[in-house]
This record gives C-alpha cells, structure tokens and sequence, in this order.
C-alpha cells in the first residue's frame, strides 16, 4: 500500500480522517509553538478546547500557569496570552502549563480524543516531523487550525513543508490540497508567509515580538511532540523504520 499525505484544515475536519490517520496538528500564530516551546524547556503543557474544560485539570495541577486567548483575547484569570516569547522567558518552569486558543487548542484536543497518534508541530521542529513520521504512518494528515474561516498562510506554509519531506520519501498526495500546496509553496523563501493576517494581527497588537522568536528558531529542534493522556510530550527524533517493519509501538517518551 502506498502511504498517502493529506492537507487539511480547521478543527473540525479532523472528523474527515478515519482512527488510524496519523493527525499532526498545526497552528504557527501561535499555539502549537507556544506549546513545543514550553515542553522542550521542559515545562508541562495541556491543551484544553475551552475555559470550562481548563477548571478541573488546573484543580489537579501544582500551580499551573493558565496561558491563553480566546479571539484575540486572555480570558480573565489567565497568566499570559499564547505567546511562545513569553513562555520562553519564564523561569518558573516547574508550573505546569494549560493552553488555550481560539482554533489551535480545539484542533490538538479533537485529534487526540479520537486516535492514537496525534502530533503536534510548528515551523520549530519541520524535519523532526517528517523523518519521524516516514515509515511509522501509512496515512498522515496534516491540518491547519485556521483563523476566522480562513486557512493562514504560515499554517499552509509549515503544512506543505512537511508534506512536502513525505512526499520525497514516497508518500503519495491523499488529496487535492495537499498537491496544491506543495505547489504553492514550492521554493518559497522561509518567511514568505509574512504577510498573513495572523502576522498583520500581531503587528496591530503590538506582539511583533512572536513573530521575531518564530523567526529566529525555524526547524532548531530535534524533537517531536505529540498527545499523550491530554498532555503534550516530547520525544528525541529519529530516523523511522520502514512502513512494513512498522509493529504499531513508539519509542518511549523522553521526560
């Protein structure tokens, strides 16, 4: 069988894929590279889909930073806004971390509660993805969070590189998105997609600062993330077996 790449987007096309496709979850401005952020310096992290589910996981939790917006907006109560600047600059690491967005958040949290293997990636850890996901997946959706009915180009961006490294390893394209993109992006520079609305967004709010630290740590880490029991985890990358020496098992978590 040969495996298959799909591009997607929105949260609630996750409901699109069947159980058994691998889902990598995708929001550039600004969840998910708050969260691979947060987790590779080796804070917790968990993504919530809404307030009312943040309440009873903060109540388990020491201490934890509550870090968020909701349209634009840090609910009351909150820490800090999505901001992996932010994160980054608190030293306060032992305090587990509860992640709100407005689509971000929503798209990890319906992937993860529907499959077994949920990633979740950013433009900081690109090749790390892909050379962890060749072999290990025979179908591999990826899918954008998008913003206000609007598929952001730094989501499509990071989309298309990584279906693009699939692709280059045998992976055939599972949809016309995933096609179109590619080709869309083919050869673009690695800031091409500095003129969204999300950057414009951050440039009216003065958050320039996100978009800096973005820019400053593309493909730096080599470390996957992905879902495990609500919790954001972080593993070594490597290089994978092939598709047909894939036993269904992961290499164990790096804590």
């Amino acid at each position: 069988m040969t495996p298959r790449v799909f591009i997607d987007c929105f949260p609630e096309n996750v409901a699109r894929y069947p159980a058994d496709v691998a889902v990598v979850a995708i929001d550039v401005i600004r969840a998910t590279t708050t969260a691979a952020t947060a987790v590779q310096l080796g804070r917790r992290c968990y993504p919530v889909p809404s307030i009312e589910a943040a309440l009873p996981i903060a109540a388990k939790l020491d201490q934890p930073v509550l870090v968020g917006e909701l349209g634009g907006n840090m609910p009351y109560g909150f820490d800090i806004t999505n901001s992996p600047a932010e994160i980054s600059s608190r030293r306060d690491i032992w305090r587990p971390m509860i992640l709100l967005s407005s689509s971000g958040t929503q798209l990890v949290h319906n992937a993860a509660t529907s499959r077994a293997h949920t990633y979740v990636a950013c433009l900081r850890n690109v090749s790390a993805t892909i050379e962890h996901l060749a072999g290990r997946h025979t179908q591999v959706a990826i899918i954008g969070a998008g913003t206000r009915g609007e598929f952001r180009d730094e989501d499509q961006f990071c989309c298309a590189r990584i279906a693009a490294g699939l692709a280059a390893r045998g992976y055939a394209m599972g949809n016309a998105e995933a096609g179109e993109s590619i080709a869309r992006w083919d050869g673009a520079s690695d800031d091409a997609w500095v003129g969204s609305n999300s950057v414009e967004y951050l440039r009216r709010t003065n958050q320039l600062r996100d978009l800096d630290f973005i820019l400053a740590h593309l493909d730096d880490l080599d470390m996957v993330f992905m879902m495990a029991n609500g919790e954001v985890v972080a593993q070594l990358a490597a290089t994978a077996p092939s598709a047909r020496e894939h036993a269904g098992t992961e290499p164990a978590v790096v804590a």
